[in-house]
């Protein structure tokens, strides 16, 4: 609307910024306060102001409605008078309005910035002489109502009974009336759209005998009300009568009043109808009872309990990426993939609040930080951070409770959690599941899988709860050494995330940043010992050797405690570790140098084994004693599939002796003796295929084995290299003990990607879809290889150079890393 807008007369017809109001009517000489809050409203109201002009208030018929128009707007309201603005905030006015006249809206314009509208002056018509007798019978009915009405309600102020007391003019009760007392807006609306004085009086006296007889009814109900309250405080007083003589008595039976604190404690928690009808009524068998009797101490221990669950509290998420990134690299070194692994789940959560049920399973060697990365995900969420450890976890009942019918029955280790976190959104850590093993008593896997099913874990049923509990708000994380040892209906329920194991710098750099300011402070050395480079690189390559920083951490806290003896017994005042004085601390070097083929020898060739604990070298050897009669002798603790491994591996030996220079009828008289250091450890596996065939070329036809070379893959009948698992912590392990190049199913170059980039940088990774071309690379000088495994139609040549690899149409060029 703009400024320009002006009021004006025309034809009796006056234009005037509107307000429309909810659930309000203003009368003729009426003073009312109320907030304006409507942007319209606001803007009418400061036109009026700075242009000194009257409003037209007017009610609207729909309480819900933001912006009414024409229609939705009532025929009548009232000029009036704006004496007082006060603004509350940037949003809500509140004005102070004197009514002046009664007013009838005959075009309302909606189009501005504040509604504007067109409306005539329409005052009442006075009584005629005909009907005085009745205008004052009326009256006299007006100030009879207004007696009874005060006697049902006198909080009617004193200055409204004064006013209605002291004036016969029916004028103005007909206006004041209606605008002090409680009646409803429609009713005070009809009043003010009657036109004639004589309709108003019988309007008033109608809508004051309806609101005396609702004052009637409610006194009534007030009254019922209170008698009801009397006959609880009876209730009461004669149970604590009751609660005195059993305590002269020495009975001490207080049941009922524990019961009450019971119920009132239930109500409170304010559960869904089913759940509280069921924990009631158990309190209804508690009050029955005698204190002493021993069903009710299970009652009370499982209402105790359910009252003790989060039922419906909750911590809010704190999703800021940044905080969370800062908080797992200030606790975790490395593990950048990891970490990129988290930070992305947690992203899918802030974008996606409601997504619910996502299960993250974090598998790795032991001691490379499992447990302490889900630690640092509950404190970057803001999240309760409760851990349930499952190894040897045997029996159901621990995970789904024991049902009270039972002596001592408890509820499973889920819900007590739930008690022990005091929130129905932990983060829950479940420890080390791949070491849940199942007997007579049931299967602990199998009673997981409804609490890590999203489908399911809204209504998780805890035996001695025995009632619905809505799990779907917990974060899961569990841990595990094996993936393979969790079951598969578990294991589809998880996103699996790997934690590889640390190479060499990394320990260092988690030594250095981490465990070493941890156990100075730890053992009050802070400022007096320090710790060299070669120390700590002493540490790692001399004295531990493991997956993750465990054992680290207990050998530097060893090297402190003989420090802080030196210092207390005032031998000297600090100390410095260095990798010269590390022996003299912790004794000769506990790590040995494994047995594998370090050199070019014949007849041993260096495998590769994944483990639970992280990757390790294989060594597989071979010997051949002739003037025997074909017996194969395998030794080394190996199973089965190994076994059958040794026999493929001579099947192909066999079929290929004369591609490498290998006498048929030798092989028929000689005996074959296959080992595997070392012998006390079991071995098991289809990946030693490859390793097994070379030593076993290596050591019949005299040609020596690469000792820089490692190799692993799985072989057929054919002589084809499968694709094997474990990769990474395989490619760890030979790293670790310094080879130069890694022979590997050519089907695996894609878990390359999975590789830490520092293996990457110090190791040659061949792939491989042959067992020719595992030979031609781990043999140092090659006999002529065979036609049919070059160009067919062609005879082999032998190699120029007998150091040199020879390299068939399908060999990866030398110095690529795939």
């Amino acid at each position: 609307m703009s400024e320009k807008v002006t009021v004006r007369v025309e034809r009796n017809i006056l234009h005037l910024p509107a307000i429309a109001l909810r659930g309000l009517v203003v009368f003729p000489n009426n003073l009312l306060h109320f907030e304006v809050g409507r942007e319209k409203s606001i803007a009418a109201v400061e036109w009026a102001v700075s242009n000194h002009s009257n409003v037209f208030l007017i009610a609207q018929k729909d309480m819900k409605a933001d912006d009414p128009g024409a229609d939705g707007l009532y025929n009548y309201g009232v000029v009036a008078e704006i004496k007082q603005v006060m603004r509350v905030s940037d949003d809500l006015v509140r004005i102070l309005v004197e009514g002046k006249y009664r007013a009838r809206l005959t075009e309302m314009d909606t189009d501005g910035s504040f509604l504007l509208a067109s409306v005539r002056p329409t005052p009442v018509r006075p009584v005629n002489p005909d009907e005085e007798a009745e205008a004052d019978a009326l009256l006299r009915n007006v100030k009879k109502s207004f007696d009874e009405l005060l006697s049902l309600n006198p909080r009617i102020g004193k200055d409204v009974v004064f006013a209605v007391n002291s004036n016969n003019d029916p004028a103005f009760l007909c206006e004041y009336i209606p605008a002090n007392l409680l009646f409803r807006f429609e009713d005070k609306q009809a009043v003010l759209e009657e036109g004639t004085l004589l309709g108003r009086l019988r309007l008033l006296v109608e809508r004051m005998h309806r609101e005396r007889r609702m004052l009637e009814i409610d006194k009534e109900i007030a009254q019922k009300v209170d008698e009801a309250m009397d006959k609880n405080q009876r209730d009461y007083y004669l149970h604590e009568q009751m609660h005195m003589i059993s305590e002269e008595l020495g009975e001490d039976d207080d049941t009922t009043a524990e019961a009450e604190e019971y119920r009132r404690k239930i109500t409170a928690l304010h559960l869904d109808a089913e759940r509280e009808k069921k924990l009631l009524k158990e309190v209804d068998r508690l009050a029955k009872m005698q204190s002493s009797n021993q069903e009710g101490t299970v009652i009370r221990t499982y209402l105790d309990t359910c009252l003790e669950l989060p039922w419906n509290t909750f911590t809010e998420d704190d999703l800021d990426i940044a905080k969370a990134q800062h908080i797992l690299d200030r606790d975790h070194y490395g593990l950048k993939k990891v970490k990129d692994r988290i930070l992305e789940v947690l992203a899918v959560r802030k974008l996606a609040p409601d997504v619910k049920g996502q299960i993250i399973c974090l598998v790795g060697p032991p001691g490379v930080g499992k447990t302490s990365i889900a630690r640092s995900i509950a404190e970057s969420l803001g999240r309760k951070y409760v851990r349930l450890s499952l190894g040897g976890v045997r029996d159901e009942a621990e995970i789904r409770g024991h049902r009270r019918t039972y002596i001592g029955a408890m509820p499973g280790k889920i819900i007590s959690a739930m008690i022990t976190a005091k929130s129905s959104n932990p983060l829950m850590l479940l420890d080390e599941i791949d070491k849940l093993a199942g007997d007579f008593r049931g299967d602990p896997a199998a009673a997981l899988l409804e609490a890590l099913d999203p489908e399911q874990n809204a209504t998780f049923n805890d035996h001695f709860i025995d009632m619905p509990f809505d799990l779907s708000h917990v974060l899961f994380i569990t841990t595990a050494n094996d993936l393979s040892a969790i079951p598969g209906p578990l294991r589809d329920r998880m996103d699996v995330i790997e934690l590889p194991s640390y190479t060499r710098v990394e320990k260092y750099n988690i030594a250095r940043k981490h465990l070493v300011p941890k156990q100075l402070k730890a053992c009050g050395l802070a400022g007096k010992v320090t710790f060299s480079q070669s120390a700590l690189y002493g540490i790692i390559d001399g004295y531990v050797r493991e997956a993750g920083v465990r054992n680290l951490e207990r050998t530097i806290t060893s090297v402190l405690r003989k420090c802080a003896r030196k210092i207390a017994s005032g031998e000297v005042e600090s100390f410095s570790v260095t990798g010269s004085n590390l022996e003299e601390l912790l004794g000769p070097k506990m790590v040995k140098p494994d047995f594998l083929n370090r050199t070019n020898a014949i007849g041993i060739a260096n495998g590769l084994a994944w483990t639970s604990i992280g990757g390790e070298t294989l060594p597989i050897e071979v010997q051949v004693m002739d003037n025997g009669s074909g017996k194969i002798t395998v030794t080394g603790s190996l199973g089965d599939v190994m076994k059958e491994s040794a026999q493929l591996a001579v099947t192909y030996v066999r079929v290929h002796a004369n591609e490498y220079g290998i006498d048929p009828e030798r092989l028929k008289k000689c005996d074959l003796h296959i080992h595997a250091p070392e012998g006390a450890v079991p071995k098991d596996g289809p990946s030693a295929g490859v390793t097994l065939t070379t030593a076993l070329v290596s050591c019949l036809s005299g040609i020596p084995v690469r000792g820089d070379v490692a190799m692993t893959g799985e072989i057929t009948l054919h002589g084809n290299v499968l694709p094997i698992g474990g990769l990474r912590e395989k490619s760890m392990a030979a790293y670790r003990e310094g080879m130069k190049t890694v022979l590997i199913p050519k089907d695996n170059v894609s878990d390359l990607y999975e590789v830490d980039d520092e293996v990457k940088k110090n190791i040659q990774f061949l792939p491989m879809s042959n067992l020719a071309q595992v030979l031609n690379a781990a043999l140092l000088k090659p006999k002529t290889v065979s036609a049919r495994h070059s160009h067919p139609g062609k005879k082999a040549k032998k190699p120029a150079d007998a150091a040199a690899i020879p390299q068939t149409t399908e060999q990866p060029k030398p110095g690529a890393v795939c």
